[in-house]
């Protein structure tokens, strides 16, 4: 099962998105875990997700992150802003797996 946590100021706006990509894996019948959480819990849970997205306004982040999992051989993306002011879980969803190597 893919395990994807989202990452943002505080964890609230991210929670919502979840909500979103959780009744798409649900539609689509697909095993994957979402969460959401304040960036600050990026280097205690690094270890346990596969795929990590930081939401639009800590995208300032992406560099010291992004070196930290890339380390871990684990893909961190930005969410389009788009997307996520539209709450649009489905490319989200999509854009979380499109960052994995099968």
């Amino acid at each position: 099962m893919k395990k994807i946590l989202l990452l943002c100021s505080a964890g609230m706006s991210t929670s919502m998105i979840v909500q979103k990509m959780e009744k798409v894996v649900k539609e689509r019948g697909v095993e994957i875990e979402i969460k959401a959480v304040s960036a600050s819990e990026f280097h205690a849970l690094i270890d346990s997700y596969d795929i990590f997205l930081l939401g639009p306004q800590i995208k300032y982040q992406q560099a010291e992150l992004g070196k930290i999992a890339n380390d871990k051989n684990k893909p961190l993306g930005v969410i389009d802003f788009k997307d996520y002011g539209m709450m649009d879980g489905a490319k989200i969803l999509d854009f979380a797996l499109s960052l994995t190597v099968e």
